[in-house]
């Protein structure tokens, strides 16, 4: 077993998921992969299900009946992670939109620089997004700046979803008081952990829009960025935001 686990929530990810898998496992430092299947009418699953007689011991399959949201995928995958003996747990997209020769960096910075939590980010050096529309961009740049405005918090791209966490964070995060489902969770996780403080570090990278499959991105996930993010600074200023009992 390897000491680093990437998390791949899927949903209808037929065209992108033997690849990044195939990546993944080519790569020169070794990473494990635990892939959360919402119940993919395309067939996701049976794939993964037939590279992992491919790949015993590194390939894994977590399926649930249904779309329950990207925080509860993820949540689901620490808590699968903290059960095994991985000390450092990635999130990753499945459609190549986050480069996976980024995660050895994203690696160095918790294990070499001293990072607790390191960051792929689109927006520490300027604005590193291909093949997304203009309106997009913006949404998204604008969407972090309100962020660290409302939560004082330094880093440039809360809404990142390419993260390493290290265990020692995941361990101290109460995970069952995680509030939100979709991409408000990467806002909240990172401020939860900054709260905690943990060093969190933003390692940059080039964003590229997926090529094939279909975005899952809605304004109604932005909407619950926003609205949500008041909330979790109020929690945070009235000391809500505490360690995990042990």
């Amino acid at each position: 077993m390897s000491e680093n686990l990437v998390i791949i929530p899927t949903y209808n990810e037929k065209e992108n998921i033997e690849k990044i898998i195939r990546y993944v496992f080519q790569m020169p430092m070794s990473f494990d992969i635990l892939i959360i299947e919402d119940n993919s009418p395309d067939g996701t699953a049976d794939i993964v299900k037939r590279l992992m007689q491919e790949f015993p011991d590194r390939l894994f399959i977590e399926e649930r009946k249904g779309k329950l949201g990207l925080g509860t995928a993820y949540i689901h995958g620490f808590k699968w992670a903290l059960a095994r003996d991985y000390q450092y747990i990635f999130e990753m997209d499945a459609d190549f939109s986050h480069n996976p020769d980024d995660l050895i960096k994203l690696h160095d910075a918790c294990a070499n620089q001293g990072a607790d939590l390191s960051i792929g980010s689109r927006y520490i050096t300027g604005v590193n997004v291909v093949n997304w529309p203009m309106g997009r961009v913006l949404m998204s740049y604008y969407a972090s700046a309100y962020v660290r405005f409302i939560t004082r918090m330094k880093t440039r791209d809360t809404t990142a979803g390419f993260v390493c966490y290290t265990r020692k964070v995941l361990q101290t995060i109460d995970l069952d008081n995680i509030k939100f489902i979709g991409y408000a969770f990467q806002i909240e996780m990172k401020y939860t952990a900054w709260k905690l403080g943990f060093n969190v570090k933003e390692v940059p990278i080039i964003f590229t829009d997926r090529a094939e499959g279909t975005s899952k991105m809605s304004g109604g996930i932005f909407k619950e960025a926003i609205f949500g993010v008041i909330n979790l600074r109020w929690r945070g200023m009235i000391g809500k935001i505490k360690p995990k009992k042990i």
